[in-house]
């Protein structure tokens, strides 16, 4: 959908349509965000299955994530549209971007709240795991090799 929304967005906005416009910025925030919190998602996943691997039962897990992986960003939207829907619009009205025509977050500060920290949590939650998972392997390999030169012996 993400790619359905950012593909139809140029063509959308040329009907010069505020409505339009902000419904379109809202959805293609709503799907990157949501593209965002689902690969977090996938690395807790990652995690739980590689490092967590015995003993790990997760009562309605996939509603969980799926409640989560939805429903996060769409309270961030909520957020966003609450404290002012203009946020979201066509940058070729203003002065500033006088050729731009697409419908996106207009805001400075929203974007980098929004978007750029949000972003930035997840990618520190996937490092996080992943240098986890690594640990985790990396010990797995060394027990393995301590075992194996053992019966050698």
């Amino acid at each position: 959908m993400l790619n359905m929304v950012f593909l139809t967005n140029p063509w959308l906005s040329s009907f010069n349509q505020p409505g339009l416009c902000t419904t379109m910025a809202t959805l293609l925030h709503y799907f990157l965000l949501a593209a965002f919190t689902w690969m977090c998602l996938e690395s807790v996943h990652f995690y739980l299955a590689l490092v967590k691997v015995f003993n790990v039962y997760v009562p309605k897990y996939i509603l969980k994530c799926c409640i989560a992986g939805w429903g996060i960003p769409a309270i961030v939207i909520i957020l966003v549209l609450i404290i002012n829907k203009d946020f979201y619009g066509n940058g070729s009205h203003s002065e500033s971007r006088p050729y731009s025509n697409f419908c996106w977050i207009q805001d400075n500060a929203v974007f980098y709240i929004s978007v750029v920290a949000y972003f930035f949590l997840v990618f520190l939650t996937n490092t996080a795991m992943f240098i986890t998972v690594l640990h985790q392997i990396n010990s797995v390999k060394t027990r393995t090799q301590k075992r194996s030169t053992s019966w050698k012996r």
